[in-house]
């Protein structure tokens, strides 16, 4: 299928226009959601366009200029609309976080393409293999929150959502013909409900990549400079990794630099960046390196369970199996059974579909399609195990019969 829709969108800036728009919506079975944010440009990001579109029409929605969205909340929440996103983890956790909007009766097309074996599903990489469009992602990166925004900007927002409804229908259609559909609606139920994420008061660095493997004198230096660089970021409105980046801190609060000498080795801190927070980044080192041991931060970590001997054995034959079962069907062996799951299944080791499915985290779809498969071959490596010998102290061995007394 070439390129035939029509580019063709209303832009919409009002209370009244949302209202009109919403009103038109809710006649349609199938509405395609997308969204632009500016967490590039600023400390706390915010949606900054939001499109939309149906088979016949296409809208792309200014939020900055609009107040009310109750015409839109229930538009989203309605379960007998079908709201078709690519890639809807960030774009729900923004629409909730901003907006207070609920997805109801989801597909991620992006998450379907992954279900049909597609290894490439991209947005652009996708409608390219269905229908020969070509995106031109030159205005990801561009910074949405600036008004008045470039027409060129708009079309090409406008034009992130205009293939998305046929091409919801046709993967939909094959999924059906590989009997998956129902797979991926479970799948899609549960990325409905994802929410942003709370910090709760806990410390920055348990957010930080490779903070697990640092030592308490290391975290303390690290917390200290990241609640620098988060108050720093705030007070320029800008993101925080264009403050100081993530592996410069991290390389700060591995070496400890104790002198500005010292800092400037540092790989990553300009002259500018030396110049403005070199003298503070010391203080704050010098700070976490004179806490007592009592008041060292500790990266929390789950205590060491003692583990079945059998578990390595049961985790290799589950893997195996899952690999081929994945190869025969064409898709990714962890969208079948991730190492997680794996792990859970082999721990618990259920001998029949009611064990299994006290198994945490294991969906409805995977124990339906494979549950008999995953028992059985578990039951095979415990018929195995039956047949090996038990050691020598349960087996006496041809010709080392014990002497008689």
């Amino acid at each position: 299928m070439e390129a035939t829709l029509s580019l063709a969108y209303q832009y919409i800036d009002s209370n009244e226009g949302l209202e009109t728009m919403a009103d038109r919506l809710t006649a349609e079975p199938t509405v395609a959601v997308d969204l632009e944010a500016d967490s590039m440009y600023h400390f706390r990001e915010k949606v900054c366009l939001i499109q939309m579109a149906s088979a016949s029409e296409s809208f792309v929605i200014d939020p900055l200029r609009i107040t009310d969205f109750s015409p839109l909340k229930p538009l989203l929440a309605r379960p007998d609309i079908q709201k078709v996103f690519h890639g809807a983890d960030y774009d729900i956790r923004s629409l909730y976080r901003d907006f207070g909007m609920e997805i109801h009766n989801l597909l991620d097309t992006e998450l379907a393409s992954r279900f049909l074996g597609i290894t490439e599903t991209g947005l652009e990489a996708v409608l390219m293999n269905r229908f020969h469009v070509r995106l031109d992602k030159k205005y990801q990166k561009k910074d949405w929150s600036q008004r008045p925004l470039p027409l060129e900007m708009l079309e090409y927002a406008a034009h992130d959502v205009l293939y998305l409804v046929p091409l919801a229908h046709r993967l939909e259609q094959e999924l059906a013909q590989k009997n998956r559909l129902s797979w991926v609606a479970e799948e899609c139920e549960l990325l409905s409900r994802v929410r942003p994420a709370n910090n709760d008061g806990a410390p920055l660095f348990m957010k930080f990549k490779g903070a697990g493997r640092m030592d308490s004198r290391s975290l303390a230096v690290l917390e200290n400079l990241l609640q620098f660089r988060k108050q720093i970021a705030e007070k320029k409105d800008r993101p925080v990794f264009k403050v100081l980046g993530n592996k410069t801190l991290q390389a700060i609060a591995v070496s400890k630099p104790n002198t500005p000498k010292q800092l400037e080795k540092v790989d990553g801190l300009s002259g500018t960046q030396l110049g403005m927070y070199g003298k503070t980044i010391i203080e704050l080192i010098h700070e976490a390196l004179a806490l007592p041991e009592t008041d060292l931060p500790h990266y929390p970590r789950q205590p060491i369970e003692s583990l079945p001997a059998a578990l390595p054995r049961r985790l290799k034959a589950l893997k195996e199996w899952r690999d081929k079962k994945a190869e025969a069907l064409n898709i990714d062996p962890s969208i079948i059974c991730n190492k997680a799951l794996m792990y859970a299944i082999t721990t618990i080791n259920p001998i029949n579909e009611s064990a299994l499915a006290t198994v945490e985290g294991i969906k409805e779809w995977q124990k339906e399609a494979f549950g008999k498969d995953i028992i059985q071959c578990l039951k095979t490596l415990r018929g195995k195990k039956k047949k090996q010998p038990t050691g020598h102290e349960n087996s006496v061995q041809p010709g080392l019969l014990p002497k008689a007394p």
